[in-house]
């Protein structure tokens, strides 16, 4: 049989059985990644060489770090702080969350962010006796906009700022303003969406501690507190250090196990590996596809129907890509798409390509739970936590806002590069 129609059957029964959750979605995704192995779709070790390392040791690393601060408090002292500027309304604390969440994922990755984030979150809504679901809904959902914002804020922008020699400065120049836009459009939506389901003032605020009396190892606090800024300086300055994101994330990682002088084996085994091996399947799999031509030959047609047009073309990449990543996952497509647009800019200008694309694979990540990083870690810990995220529950809350960001962003594209 043809190794394209082989490629794409193993691709939708295994996206298929991801959606009905009818098996573990990492179980799924590594018995496809076999399965095209097995058959000789793609080598071992191209499949291998397939795996975006610096995505996945990223995400080690600063898991670590996560860990190892969770055990001073300050996860605990945040959730507190957030109740109470809330004055323990479960929906304005839920902005607070988000707020804080998309404003935090601009400076840091969003996936670091949600798994600092994810543990207040259950710990809030425990002490409000409420469900932590929406919370984790909107928390996902901000991260990806906030994320959109710079060049460290979300794996795909550090592909795309690699290949078009995007740095910090200039990346954040073209994207925040898109990003900050969404956010408000996101915080009316949720404003509509759930001020229903959240009860009014929960009365179990008034019993939380005193903040004063949660941070239970100031020492330790002080050492991750200033790893962290030495990674986040780190994330910044990455293009003239000419060191890879990962390769900080580690470091820190590592620095800090140092100077704290902590048994390894409790941060990494609370690193949420069932995600990265769902990564490692995902990767392996779009490879496949990447490898007997499907992906290409998709976009390839999609692009055809513009006929040159650079603005048909940039609007045609921003709406695919939001719908392909939040199938495919959008690190994954993302680099695919690079080199798509590497050769669309030898007859038309490149630039509204490239945010074309940033803006379909970071806003599009909110389509799905499957979509992007961040929604995979959040999931994770909260179906840990005994709060599983279900794939249409997601989606009933995603749907609306991703499509008003992409409308916004849409108008952006042709208001500030196509006019």
């Amino acid at each position: 049989m043809n190794p394209l129609i082989i490629t794409t059957i193993i691709f939708v029964i295994t996206y298929v059985l991801i959606v009905s959750e009818k098996m573990h979605r990492t179980v799924v995704a590594l018995a496809g990644a076999c399965l095209i192995i097995m058959l000789g779709i793609i080598p071992q070790a191209e499949a291998f060489h397939a795996i975006d390392f610096n995505v996945i040791f990223l995400l080690v690393g600063m898991m670590v770090i996560a860990n190892i601060m969770s055990e001073t408090g300050i996860f605990q002292w945040i959730a507190v702080q957030s109740v109470r500027a809330g004055r323990g309304n479960p929906f304005a604390i839920l902005i607070i969350l988000t707020v804080v969440t998309a404003i935090t994922s601009a400076l840091l990755d969003n996936v670091t962010i949600v798994v600092l984030v994810a543990p207040v979150t259950l710990f809030v809504a425990s002490n409000l006796r409420v469900s932590p679901i929406p919370f984790l809904v909107a928390e996902i959902l901000a991260s990806n906009i906030g994320g959109a914002a710079t060049l460290i804020g979300d794996p795909p922008n550090i592909l795309i700022g690699s290949a078009a020699g995007l740095d910090f400065v200039r990346f954040a120049g073209n994207m925040a303003p898109i990003a900050i836009v969404g956010l408000l459009a996101l915080i009316g939506i949720l404003a509509l969406q759930m001020r229903k389901e959240l009860p009014g003032k929960s009365d179990s605020a008034m019993a939380l501690p005193d903040p004063s009396e949660l941070i239970t190892d100031r020492p330790l606090l002080i050492k991750s507190l200033a790893v962290m800024s030495l990674v986040l300086i780190g994330f910044v300055l990455h293009g003239a250090l000419h060191l890879e994101p990962a390769t900080i994330a580690l470091a820190g990682a590592t620095l800090l196990l140092l100077l704290t002088r902590k048994d390894p084996h409790p941060s990494f085994a609370h690193v949420e590996w069932t995600t990265l091996f769902f990564f490692i399947g995902l990767f392996i799999l779009v490879e496949s596809l990447v490898k007997v031509g499907a992906i290409e030959a998709v976009a390839n047609q999609v692009l055809k129907l513009t006929a040159g047009d650079i603005n048909l073309t940039a609007t045609i990449i921003l709406w695919f890509s939001a719908v392909a990543s939040g199938i495919v996952d959008n690190i994954p497509y993302t680099a695919t798409m690079i080199p798509v647009v590497k050769s669309l800019g030898n007859s038309m200008p490149v630039e509204p390509l490239w945010w074309a694309l940033a803006m379909g694979a970071d806003f599009g990540g909110n389509l799905t739970l499957v979509g992007a990083s961040a929604n995979l870690v959040v999931a994770t810990v909260a179906e840990r936590a005994g709060h599983p995220i279900s794939f249409r529950r997601f989606m009933a809350y995603s749907i609306i806002p991703t499509v008003a960001v992409l409308v916004l962003s849409t108008g952006y594209l042709w208001v500030r590069y196509l006019l």
